[in-house]
């Protein structure tokens, strides 16, 4: 059974894993693959090249062999692509390569390196007439191929890898392009009511151009109507290789829920290493909207609208249980006051009718009285 190939990066020294008891060789192995010269290595950190269509040259790789015993490797060119984190890797061997891998001509698809020595081999590169123009990357690698045993005991052949990076520009119109694709947003609210949410936004970003480029990611939100519109940069973003893709995420605290958000993703082209964009190419973009429904703030507004309630209602029963005491309280007043003038004495001037006439008493009359029947002097 084969193991996926362990991705090396170019142009660094590679350490093998320990083989399995059944495979006979060293336990550690190490081997390195650098541009060179005839004469050996030359400080390149790559092979960079600028060249027509239909032009070729002559250059060579070094391959060093740090161990105390010879080593045979794998040598070969292959085609180089973007991993969806933004890493620099090769096709695995397997792959037949078809772009500036296949432009490469070793003089033999193995090697035995003598024990801590270098082997300076010389390639041939020749660009097709019919090359597309722009950037063309790849990469000359040593392989090792291995068996070890995986964690349930089966024997597995594992491919260390070590390159050294190619990138060829071949001569014609640059045209630099990044695209924004598969705009996916988020939105998390927060639990503090006077706090605004989170929002984020994961992307893909396409290299549609000819030339390899960098990025600079941004994320812009607005509610409705623009309101609080604002913006944020994201992580600058690594090489990105012609055709190839990578994915991303860009953050933003502090996003107010608006209960419908407008989110735009953009990202600016940037040239890679000591290229210059003239002129520069515009920005990719992609836009989305995205519910962002403030329940925190709708509880605490329901919780204060509930408490202005609760608070009318009892200004309102305790203006009318106030209102009862002073109806009250006048009512017992008139009725005191129709008692009090029931219990009140007779005046002076008042007669019992009770049919008896009192004559005033004469002159001189001792104050005699003379009380006659009503029906006297009929």
């Amino acid at each position: 059974m084969a193991a996926p190939t362990p991705s090396i990066p170019a142009g660094q020294p590679g350490t093998s894993a320990p083989p399995s008891p059944a495979s006979p060789g060293p336990t550690a192995v190490t081997w390195g693959v650098a541009p060179s010269s005839a004469k050996g290595p030359n400080g390149r950190a790559a092979f960079n090249y600028k060249l027509d269509p239909g032009a070729t040259l002559t250059d060579y790789v070094a391959v060093t062999n740090h161990s105390t015993r010879p080593l045979t490797l794998s040598l070969y060119a292959s085609d180089a692509f973007t991993t969806k984190q933004g890493g620099f890797d090769l096709l695995a061997g397997g792959q037949q390569p078809t772009d500036v891998g296949s432009w490469v001509r070793l003089p033999s698809r193995t090697l035995t390196i003598p024990s801590t020595s270098r082997l300076d081999v010389p390639f041939t590169l020749t660009v097709p007439r019919n090359a597309t123009p722009g950037d063309h990357a790849g990469g000359i690698v040593a392989s090792l191929a291995a068996t070890a045993a995986d964690a349930q005991g089966s024997q597995v052949s594992v491919d260390h890898r070590v390159g050294a990076r190619i990138y060829l520009r071949v001569t014609g119109e640059l045209q630099p392009a990044l695209t924004v694709e598969n705009l996916r947003v988020q939105h998390t609210g927060s639990l503090n009511p006077l706090a605004g949410g989170t929002l984020s936004a994961t992307f893909t970003v396409r290299n549609t151009g000819n030339a390899r480029l960098s990025g600079q990611p941004a994320l812009g939100v607005a509610g409705p109507f623009g309101l609080a519109r604002r913006s944020v940069d994201g992580a600058a973003l690594p090489e990105i290789l012609p055709g190839g893709e990578l994915t991303t995420t860009v953050p933003m605290s502090g996003a107010l829920p608006l209960i419908r958000l407008t989110a735009s993703a953009t990202v600016t082209p940037a040239a890679v290493g000591d290229q210059v964009l003239d002129p520069p190419p515009r920005a990719g973009a992609a836009e989305a909207t995205v519910w962002a429904v403030p329940w925190p703030q709708l509880a605490l507004l329901a919780l204060l609208a509930l408490a202005g309630w609760a608070l009318i209602v009892a200004r309102r029963r305790r203006a009318a249980q106030l209102a009862q005491a002073v109806a009250a309280a006048r009512e017992e007043g008139r009725a005191q006051a129709g008692r009090e003038a029931g219990q009140a004495p007779d005046g002076p001037d008042a007669t019992a009718d009770t049919g008896t006439s009192v004559q005033p008493q004469a002159a001189g009359d001792g104050g005699t009285r003379t009380r006659q029947p009503p029906d006297a002097g009929r």
